[in-house]
């Protein structure tokens, strides 16, 4: 009976320490955004968005990243929709990122993504990741 009761004291405190190392190691100074999107047309406001939230917060502005996914993909190698995003998005500290997966599924020429661009192989899988870093997360 003691041996149980020390082993389930040891686990808890081991699960404890655990997360509260993992907490530690969040960077909560930044506020850091994710926006997954499915439209191009919808790099606009998000990107407008992305410039205000920078400078309403100053310094504590951290890192902002957009995951492009799902069927209309094929739409960021069209140069003349997507030149004028990727300057704003230059300009405003924002990272574009191509999800592979909807790449692949719909058989977009992947040497036509424009190079400021990331590619990520999941781009759902990329968000979720994201916010276990603590990023705050919106779907459109």
């Amino acid at each position: 009976m003691k041996t149980y009761l020390f082993s389930s004291l040891f686990l808890m405190l081991t699960l404890f320490s655990a997360t509260n190392l993992e907490a530690q190691q969040m960077d909560s100074s930044k506020n850091n955004y994710v926006v997954l999107t499915k439209k191009v047309a919808q790099l606009q406001p998000i990107i407008l968005t992305a410039e205000a939230l920078k400078t309403e917060e100053g310094d504590a502005f951290g890192d902002f990243q957009i995951i492009i996914c799902g069927k209309e993909i094929g739409d960021i190698t069209d140069s003349e929709k997507m030149g004028e995003f990727i300057k704003k998005a230059e300009k405003a500290g924002v990272q574009l990122v191509a999800c592979g997966f909807s790449l692949n599924k719909f058989k977009v020429d992947k040497t036509k993504i424009p190079k400021e661009m990331i590619t990520v192989e999941n781009g759902i899988l990329y968000n979720f990741q994201l916010q276990k870093k603590g990023y705050k997360s919106l779907s459109l």
